[in-house]
């Protein structure tokens, strides 16, 4: 009997440290002119940013960080006593992380995440409207600063429809994607606050592994919600 439930141990055992590798995300890479300090690798857990591991480098600029991961999320990959903070959506196996101390957010190449690169492209899409925005903000001041009501109310037009535009574009941008766990993550950060039928037009088109990751089901939480109080 003894000699059963020993055997029985060790199944589960080695069942679950393989189960921890198929599991784990390696984060590595360099960070040039990073010399001595803490580089911790953090995620949000309900409303709080964790640190699930860390490694203090004394001499050496290359790094090497682990979690268990359920499902692809967004980690951060953050310098202790410091404001820098590289935000990457993680998956499991390996990813690959090289930047630079002094531009440590905007030099960082990430790789090994498909999800990350269909994020990347998607921020690329948001960066060309927030340019668009900041040039309608420009013509607005102006307009209100000369007292032209007609001008004030054209670029007031102008600023609704890059508005919707946006929305629209990053509704059907989610949907393209809807096989990756980066589309419900854009909905809910970018256009939580969209017309509920969008959301759950974005919603049904998931495929089911989609639906079952952290993100999949924070949506579906999501619209369940929105639907209730519209009701």
């Amino acid at each position: 009997m003894k000699k059963v439930l020993f055997i029985a141990l060790v199944i589960l055992t080695v069942s679950s440290c393989k189960n921890d590798v198929e599991n784990t995300m390696f984060v590595k890479g360099k960070i040039k002119g990073f010399k001595k300090g803490t580089l911790y690798l953090q995620k949000q857990v309900d409303s709080l940013i964790l640190s699930v591991d860390s490694l203090t480098v004394n001499g050496r600029n290359d790094f090497l960080l682990k979690d268990i991961i359920e499902s692809p999320e967004i980690y951060y990959l953050t310098l202790k006593n410091s404001d820098k903070r590289i935000v990457f959506f993680g998956e499991k196996d390996t990813i690959v992380i090289n930047t630079v101390l002094d531009k440590f957010e905007i030099k960082a190449e990430i790789t090994g995440s498909e999800n990350q690169n269909i994020l990347s492209d998607y921020n690329e899409l948001k960066r060309r409207f927030n340019d668009q925005n900041l040039e309608l903000i420009k013509e607005e001041f102006e307009a209100k600063k000369s007292g032209d009501q007609d001008s004030i109310r054209l670029v007031e037009g102008k600023k609704m429809k890059l508005l919707k535009r946006r929305y629209l574009v990053t509704i059907n941008y989610a949907i393209n994607n809807s096989d990756y766990e980066v589309a419900p993550y854009i909905a809910l950060t970018e256009i939580y606050d969209a017309n509920i039928k969008m959301l759950d037009t974005i919603n049904n088109s998931l495929t089911p592994e989609v639906k079952e990751s952290k993100y999949g089901l924070l949506l579906q939480e999501y619209v369940d919600e929105r639907k209730a109080q519209e009701e």
